[in-house]
């Protein structure tokens, strides 16, 4: 079962929330960004190209030109294959871990996999940037020296950023899932 819901973004963007719940104790939550716009990308590779133009008409040497286009394509790999975040998930599966995946413009995909024994909790965390008021959600770590303290946070969807609506959502699902490990019995 799969459902999809818009929200918008710190920034105003709008983005979508999938929630696929693949059984009980296992659900997938994907926020996608906006595509790639082909009209952006081709206004800023004119403006480009154009003041290449320029500087060549004016020193009518033709490595301005090459040089831009050079320029040009290698700054389009590196944003698509490092920037352009397309799409992030998490995959809560309660018996195992919390998987992070974030889904480049490129088709390029990074995971993490954090094991289920190593979370403490997963929590809405607030910060000041730019004078506003901005939510995160990210996992807290459990510090193996002291269980009952935190040794790292993994901050989550940090690319699309959603608003504190969208994380609510989110955040309600991991729980429901975090709480029924809790009260399911151990096995020893």
């Amino acid at each position: 079962m799969a459902e999809e819901r818009r929200f918008l973004s710190a920034s105003g963007v709008p983005i979508a929330l999938r929630r696929r719940q693949h059984s009980a104790s296992c659900r997938e939550l994907a926020v996608r960004g906006p595509r790639l716009q082909l009209r952006s990308l081709s206004a800023a590779t004119s403006a480009v190209w154009l003041a290449a133009y320029g500087l060549f008409a004016l020193s009518e040497n033709s490595v301005v030109l090459s040089a831009a286009i050079l320029i040009t394509l290698i700054g389009l790999i590196v944003y698509l294959h490092f920037v352009k975040i397309d799409q992030e998930s998490l995959l809560v599966i309660g018996s195992l871990g919390i998987q992070v995946t974030s889904s480049y413009a490129s088709g390029k995909e990074s995971t993490t996999f954090i094991e289920m024994g190593q979370v403490k909790d997963v929590v809405i965390n607030e910060a000041i940037h730019m004078q506003k008021v901005i939510y995160y959600l990210c996992i807290l770590i459990r510090d193996p020296e002291d269980p009952q303290g935190v040794s790292e946070v993994v901050p989550l969807f940090q690319s699309s950023k959603p608003r504190l609506d969208c994380l609510i959502e989110v955040y309600k699902s991991c729980q429901e899932i975090l709480e029924q490990r809790k009260t399911a019995p151990q096995s020893s």
